[in-house]
């Protein structure tokens, strides 16, 4: 059986989207993900400046349980989960607080993966799979399987992976 490795963060989760509501919260701002995905490269440095400065809340405790579900990944997920042995591969502990939370976030949306299926990690260089989608270029260069390149704000400008854009595309692009 085939393996798909699948990141957590703005794959499986809007991480991003609560990201810029924690930003705008703090600098008093009016940030959009729609902004950040069309908007100039002016607009971005600005709001990546603010990301830069203020990202403290990110090792808070309870930033991780409640960002909600990317669409379709769910279903995806678990049509993907049928066909293919699927782990999901989060690097996790750079954020100590989310380790927990990332379980919990896991078994209520995602109750069909198992704990022996998900691995918390520093680094992914180590994952073997056929198929690694994750939205971070550092993740997918050493990938040995084909790598897939999840859409995100933060990498727009790379073009070195097959990308794909939503859940649906990769429905359409791993599934018979």
């Amino acid at each position: 059986m085939k393996r798909i490795a699948i990141d957590m963060d703005d794959v499986l989760a809007k991480t991003t989207h609560v990201i810029i509501d924690k930003i705008n919260e703090i600098t008093s701002s009016s940030y959009t993900y729609e902004e950040l995905m069309n908007g100039s490269e002016s607009l971005k440095l600005e709001f990546y400046g603010h990301y830069t400065k203020h990202n403290s809340f990110l090792w808070e405790p309870g930033f991780f349980e409640h960002i909600p579900v990317n669409e379709d990944a769910v279903e995806v997920v678990e049509k993907l989960h049928k066909q293919y042995e699927i782990f999901i591969v989060s690097a996790a502990t750079e954020f100590p607080n989310s380790l927990k939370e990332k379980l919990t976030w896991m078994e209520k949306h995602f109750p069909f993966i198992t704990w022996r299926h998900i691995v918390f990690c520093g680094h992914k260089h180590m994952i073997q799979a056929d198929y690694l989608i994750d939205d971070h270029e550092k993740n997918l260069h050493s990938f040995t399987g084909t790598p897939l390149l999840f859409t995100a704000p933060h990498n727009l400008h790379i073009n070195d992976f097959k990308r794909v854009n939503n859940w649906k595309e990769i429905e359409s692009l791993l599934l018979d």
